[in-house]
């Protein structure tokens, strides 16, 4: 079984493109009608929906951060800072953590690319 992602508003179209094409599970937030929510509404729909959220918005670390703290549970969260990896790198690394891990070993998690 393949992890599903959930894709912020800050991530570019051809990720999500390359990965639906690898026919890994992926639903973007503005699909979803969430992509004007602040980042912990975000964070709690990916959890909701059961998915990995993925984002390279930074504020979104804190968020998560703050979460792990309250030991509030979240799905998890997957981050590349947006000048760190190319697109191709970015696609690589989401599939490759997709295909290998279970949902249950990222839950409270935050896992930052590259691998």
């Amino acid at each position: 079984m393949s992890l599903s992602l959930y894709m912020d508003h800050h991530v570019h179209g051809e990720i999500t493109l390359a990965l639906r094409r690898r026919n890994i599970d992926v639903l973007i937030a503005l699909e979803d009608g969430h992509h004007d929510v602040d980042d912990s509404i975000l964070l709690n729909r990916a959890t909701e929906l059961r998915r990995i959220l993925f984002s390279q918005d930074r504020d979104l670390l804190a968020c998560a951060s703050a979460s792990q703290i309250a030991s509030h549970h979240f799905a998890g969260l997957i981050y590349a800072h947006q000048l760190s990896l190319t697109i191709g790198q970015i696609i690589t690394d989401l599939e490759l953590i997709c295909l290998a891990c279970e949902p249950t070993e990222l839950a409270n998690q935050v896992i930052y690319l590259p691998l």
